[in-house]
């Protein structure tokens, strides 16, 4: 295989760094690869945010995200890349905001509205499914899906969700043992407030838990769900009080607990999380009150006490909105915001955390 200067580089790169850690006795880093979806020098749109990264049906990695003029312009699609060869192909659009308006809602809106947050989700024996939101604002989107047969090489028409269904906010469904597919929820129109939706046909049809907190003694959205040993479910996620809130559910996420705030630092922006093949849990962060940098990785092996195994930014800008998988042959893949500009891809071997 003929590798691309760029590839030749990040191989150099990391190997070197494994080397000198080895030789000044320091464990080797837990980064394998790190790369750009796309070059900064080149992106499709002239900004982007939201990443989300699945391991598609035949091993293969895609990530999609939105990108436009800017958040929320009218103009903002949802973009899509696989990982093919080693290399990511070149992104294409393959969802907007171009639509028939919602039932109710004025002419006077605009044709084309921005799209948020997508999020991939790779069903066990069915279709690749993208999730996503349309809208002028958050406090006003309304949630869309769309499917793959063929790994993201065409997609079908995209439908509307069913009224007070979004879809997962921002962060991947998790399948539960009975076939349900469990997405963490959210709204910001009466307050930032915490839900959970359920589907067993693929996104067909849908149940949803009422809001879990009253968005005003903590203002939760955005959670990711790990899989806590003993068979109960832990919900993290983004908050307005300038800490990671968590809600715990023991019986397969038809009812939480209260919305508690950690001891985590958020400084009001996305997270995402794991649970690993061991049992041990990954989240992605910025380890700030203020800032959406730096951006971390730490560890835990019950959901309640972190332990910080790596830094993936420290410089000044913004690196946010991080999404975490682990894939089948056991590499942890981490994709997010880099600046604004461009989607960041690291590859992450566990056993050294």
């Amino acid at each position: 295989m003929r590798l691309s200067p760029r590839r030749i580089f990040t191989i150099a790169a990391f190997t070197g760094l494994a080397l000198l850690s080895a030789a000044a006795g320091r464990p080797p880093s837990p980064i394998v690869a790190a790369e750009f979806v796309f070059p900064p020098s080149a992106p499709p749109t002239p900004q982007c945010h939201a990443s989300t990264i699945v391991e598609l049906a035949n091993g293969t990695l895609a990530a999609a995200w939105f990108g436009g003029t800017r958040e929320g312009a009218s103009d903002v699609g949802i973009w899509f890349a696989r990982k093919a060869g080693g290399l990511w192909t070149a992104p294409v659009e393959v969802a907007n905001g171009m639509q028939p308006l919602p039932p109710g809602q004025s002419t006077a809106l605009p044709p084309i509205m921005p799209c948020w947050n997508p999020v991939l989700f790779q069903a066990d024996r069915g279709p690749l499914l993208l999730f996503y939101k349309v809208g002028l604002r958050p406090s006003e989107w309304w949630g869309m899906m769309t499917a793959s047969a063929d790994g993201g090489a065409t997609w079908s028409p995209a439908r509307r969700l069913p009224e007070g269904i979004l879809g997962p906010i921002k962060n991947k469904p998790v399948a539960l043992p009975g076939g349900d597919i469990l997405c963490g929820s959210s709204t910001e129109d009466r307050g930032w407030r915490v839900h959970f939706e359920r589907t067993s046909d693929f996104g067909l049809t849908w149940t949803r838990t009422e809001a879990i907190n009253d968005g005003t003694a903590v203002g939760a959205i955005q959670p990711s769900l790990l899989f806590l040993r003993g068979g109960g479910l832990l919900a993290l996620g983004r908050s307005r009080q300038g800490r990671i809130w968590e809600a715990r559910s023991a019986d397969g996420g038809r009812t939480w607990t209260g919305v508690r705030l950690t001891s985590l630092p958020n400084p009001n922006a996305g997270t995402d999380a794991v649970t690993l093949h061991d049992g041990r849990h990954v989240l992605v962060y910025n380890h700030s009150e203020t800032a959406r940098t730096p951006l971390n990785v730490a560890v835990s092996k019950d959901g309640e006490a972190w332990t910080p195994v790596l830094t993936l930014e420290d410089e000044p800008g913004e690196y946010s909105y991080p999404a975490v998988i682990q894939a089948a042959d056991g590499a942890v893949h981490v994709t997010y915001t880099w600046k604004r500009e461009a989607i960041k891809h690291v590859v992450l071997d566990p056993a050294r955390f």
